[in-house]
């Protein structure tokens, strides 16, 4: 458990080349930030942690268990990307750590990557650009098609893959999808019911599926084997869901006509460290260095987005779209002390909380409470003439994660 936090300036690190709006957005209530243009490994980030409340990164600093118990004043990790896989979920919650995530705000510079691959292989532009570069001239039209009127499979049906959908049957393509999840279909698209289904009937495999544990190698020989003859298969989700050994068999035998991968198993740290891969040196492989997201547009709403849902919660204890934590946010009471409460998912912790506040004589302004799995979260606005033991008292309780006073 925690004690009230005191009053002092809020400390941001944000490291991996975040946007600059970040910052922006936390200096303007106050907050100050550290910066830093590359990922660090979990010693090192062990090290910067001391003193900082709130943690940005993105999807190559990974934030395990020994980092999350080390920084014992952390209060918040904003991931500035989709996937949260980098982080220790269940550390953090049960460290009363708020996880942020950007769900949105890249989806549409990933879903136009994946239509301009699509196009490229298909009209073959990678062989054409090589030619050219090579001094060869080969204006032949053989083995360049259209995107009209081919079969595209979507595998991961979230928000990317659904606006990918849209816009590929937009473009003319006829589209099927797989997901287990019970999905809407939108459009004309086509729910298959089987991975195996949907590799089997489609001139284009596309993964777009979450992190999680489950989906790793989730691809390999067998549902390589599974594609059409001279079909195209993209991979701008992650890297360790692929075995790219059993994908560059099959480009180099014919089996698969080309490929687009965009994520890696194991990534360089930064900007001009070696890049490994088995795919290398293949000329009908686009190869991109997880880009997917990386347009100035994309960058620029994940920053101000992210670092939008930190403020909010280490200054108003507004938790909406917490990966980890229940969504709260209650509106701001004018002069009113708000104090926020994570605690076990126990019973009787809000009557607990309200007597203890009824026999200091305390008057509840405003109250919110929420539940998540083994996590409850309250957020209480009380007068501004409460005892000073109060806090203490709050935070001392058995069921008490972390206690925070925040006016």
């Amino acid at each position: 458990m925690s004690a009230a936090v005191p009053a002092k300036v809020v400390r941001a690190l944000l490291l991996e080349s975040v946007h600059p709006d970040a910052a922006e957005v936390l200096q303007a209530d106050g907050i100050a930030v550290e910066t830093v243009d590359r990922a660090l490994d979990p010693t090192e980030l062990i090290e910067r942690l001391d003193g900082i409340d709130l943690l940005g990164i993105r999807s190559k600093t990974e934030v395990t268990d020994d980092v999350i118990e080390s920084a014992t004043g952390l209060l918040a990790i904003g991931a500035f990307c989709i996937g949260t896989n980098q982080i220790n979920l269940p550390t953090a919650s049960s460290r009363g750590v708020a996880v942020f995530n950007a769900p949105f705000s890249n989806t549409r510079s990933v879903v136009e990557l994946a239509i301009a691959e699509i196009i490229s292989l298909t009209r073959r532009l990678t062989q054409k650009n090589n030619d050219l570069h090579a001094g060869v001239w080969d204006k032949s039209a053989s083995g360049a098609h259209e995107i009209r009127g081919r079969r595209l499979g979507i595998v991961g049906y979230g928000n990317i893959g659904a606006q990918l959908s849209v816009l590929a049957e937009a473009l003319g393509m006829s589209v099927s999808f797989f997901d287990t999840a019970d999905k809407l279909a939108l459009g004309n698209a086509r729910r298959c019911t089987s991975l195996d289904e949907l590799l089997g009937t489609v001139d284009v495999v596309t993964l777009h599926v979450d992190g999680r544990p489950g989906n790793a190698d989730m691809f390999g020989e067998e549902q390589f084997a599974r594609m059409r003859q001279g079909s195209l298969f993209l991979n701008l989700s992650r890297g360790f869901l692929v075995d790219h050994a059993a994908l560059r068999a099959h480009i180099e035998s014919g089996h698969i006509a080309g490929a687009a991968v965009d994520v890696f198993p194991v990534e360089p740290k930064g900007r001009g460290d070696e890049f490994v891969s088995e795919l290398r040196g293949l000329s009908n492989v686009i190869l991109t260095p997880h880009i997917g997201g990386s347009t100035e547009e994309a960058q620029q709403d994940i920053g101000r987005y992210v670092a939008g849902k930190l403020r909010d919660y280490v200054v108003e204890g507004s938790s909406t779209m917490s990966v980890n934590l229940p969504h709260l946010a209650l509106p701001s009471q004018h002069e009113s002390h708000r104090i926020v409460h994570l605690h076990h998912n126990v019973p009787g912790v809000l009557a607990t909380i309200n007597g203890l506040l009824a026999d200091n004589k305390v008057n509840i302004e405003g109250q919110l409470l929420g539940t998540r799995g083994d996590l409850g979260y309250v957020i209480t606005d009380v007068a501004v003439d409460y005892p000073a033991g109060v806090p203490d008292d709050l935070a001392s309780l058995p069921e008490t994660v972390r206690l925070r006073v925040l006016s």
